[in-house]
């Protein structure tokens, strides 16, 4: 039988390598091809998260031995209290917009899809349009409302005689940081939102269960897929935002500004690589962690609907 028609049979000839392939895609299902062709197939996208992911944080990893303390720079973060200080703040900072879009945009979401009125869809369409500015605009727009000669402060100094600024410190970053942060949720709540089916909540108020269970009950556990994957993309997102920080103020201690400060006013290349890896790996720890959980909840809940 030739190679070809193996082929468009989806069989090929057995190897060495059958097992071990067979090991990490999993047995093929019918129709699916071998694992020889499944490796085949992913292989462009196996080159290219090494050329533009593995490799550039191994050469990053490496910068960190070049330092004056060696490998030991990847504890700097948790030693030195600038650094640690800048951690806890981005941590509490990322995990406060994190909540603030997911509340703001499960109520709002749910109520753009369960009610038809005029403006609906230009509402929601300025709700996603922060998806089209970078981080740059988005602190420019902060700044022309809480700036110095922005709206906010000319309205109060109208009013009060004395101008309210917040722009230029963690209050602006946070509006920022939110503003480009509703997008992301409202998309992933209003698909949710338009999978509830309204029976069971005619059938949880026909039960007797009041507004508040049958929130908790039946429509949070229908959103809460949506919830979970826009606020997991929410909070990474946070973590890393460097064009809204940098336009704001540079003495905002978020650690994409410390990394940026300690690698181009510092040139400290060694410290801000270890500043690098930690961000990078505490971001990937926790979309890894609410991949898991959140897996862990479908299967349990899946076997007891079962």
């Amino acid at each position: 039988m030739s190679l070809m028609q193996n082929i468009k049979e989806g069989r090929s000839r057995p190897s060495f390598l059958s097992p071990v392939l067979a090991r990490i895609f999993g047995q093929a299902t019918p129709g699916a091809g071998s694992p020889a062709i499944l490796l085949l197939l992913i292989t462009p996208g196996l080159v290219i998260v090494s050329a533009f992911f593995l490799i550039p944080m191994a050469l990053v990893a490496m910068r960190v031995a070049d330092g004056p303390d060696g490998w030991a720079t990847y504890f700097v973060i948790l030693t030195n209290g600038r650094y640690f200080a800048s951690l806890v703040q981005t941590l509490v900072m990322s995990a406060g917009v994190t909540f603030c879009a997911l509340v703001l945009c499960g109520i709002c979401g749910l109520f753009l899809v369960r009610n038809r009125f005029a403006g609906r869809n230009m509402i929601t369409a300025l709700l996603t349009l922060p998806l089209s500015f970078p981080g740059t605009v988005v602190g420019f727009m902060v700044i022309m409302l809480a700036g110095r000669q922005g709206a906010i402060g000319s309205m109060t100094n109208a009013l009060f005689d004395e101008k309210l600024v917040f722009a230029y410190n963690i209050s602006g970053l946070f509006i920022g940081y939110l503003y480009f942060s509703i997008p992301r949720v409202i998309l992933a709540v209003m698909a949710s939102a338009q999978k509830l089916d309204p029976k069971l909540e005619e059938a949880a108020r026909s039960l007797g269960a009041p507004t508040w269970r049958v929130v908790k009950d039946v429509i949070l556990p229908g959103l809460m897929p949506g919830l979970i994957s826009s606020g997991a993309i929410c909070f990474a997102t946070a973590m890393g935002a460097f064009g809204t920080a940098f336009t704001l103020a540079t003495d905002i201690d978020v650690l994409p500004m410390v990394i940026y400060t300690e690698f181009t006013r510092n040139a400290n290349v060694a410290v801000a690589a270890s500043l690098s890896i930690a961000l990078g790996a505490m971001t990937w720890a926790f979309l890894a962690s609410v991949r898991f959980f959140a897996g862990n909840s479908g299967d349990v809940a899946a076997r007891g609907g079962a």
